[in-house]
């Protein structure tokens, strides 16, 4: 059935629920743009679409791991890279997985067909039945209707929140301080898996996201 698994994301109880411990134990790309750590920081006492642009790339991947493994999927995270990452969804009892989810966080333009396209490609090769993309920002027209033609769901931002805030008040929660936890704002360094730091160009003055094993790593992400 086409987008058959998938359409649990608009319905979160059709799976068993998992007990919220299971959802908190599962938290723990060049040229996007981050939030500044040092800016006020957003609401954590509850789910809101401005907390989610907060989450930290790496982070927000988590989260979304997290939240499909509360609709009763296995989910498996792809290591760290600067394309942004891959979830592969094994749904209960199946021995390979179906579903391939590419997470998109926040960026300052919306999110386009390219990407979509980049998950058509990987879902043909690796014989995924169907796609999602998440993002904490929104989505094209144009990346609507190629994925209304490609079995793939889109869920952007507010969606997502939603979809968090109508599972068990205990698992909304227990992905609410999973996501929270620590500093969720700092951007992870796709090479070393450390929290970046901030430096400054002496050239253009510019300031930007830095690997704090530089000059060994030298990822960068604009602020």
């Amino acid at each position: 059935m086409v987008l058959g698994a998938v359409a649990t994301l608009l319905h979160p109880f059709a799976f068993a629920a998992k007990a919220a411990s299971a959802a908190a134990s599962a938290l723990g790309r060049s040229g996007r743009r981050f939030f500044d750590s040092r800016q006020s920081g957003a609401d954590t006492a509850q789910w809101t679409p401005e907390l989610l642009k907060r989450l930290e790339w790496r982070r927000f991947e988590e989260l979304c791991a997290a939240y499909f493994e509360t609709l009763g999927f296995r989910a498996d995270l792809a290591a760290a890279g600067p394309d942004g990452g891959a979830i592969t969804l094994y749904e209960q009892g199946a021995r390979s997985a179906s579903i391939l989810v590419q997470c998109e966080p926040w960026n300052a333009h919306r999110v386009g067909i390219k990407p979509l396209r980049g998950l058509r490609g990987a879902m043909s090769t690796g014989n995924f039945g169907e796609g999602v993309v998440v993002t904490s920002g929104k989505f094209t027209q144009a990346a609507r209707d190629f994925a209304g033609k490609e079995k793939i769901t889109l869920v952007d931002g507010p969606e997502l929140v939603g979809k968090i805030n109508a599972l068990l008040p205990e698992q909304a929660l227990a992905l609410l301080k999973g996501a929270t936890q620590g500093d969720y704002q700092t951007p992870t360094c796709p090479a070393c898996a450390v929290k970046m730091i901030t430096r400054k160009s002496t050239t253009h003055g510019r300031t930007y996201w830095g690997c704090r094993n530089y000059p060994g790593c030298k990822h960068t992400l604009s602020i």
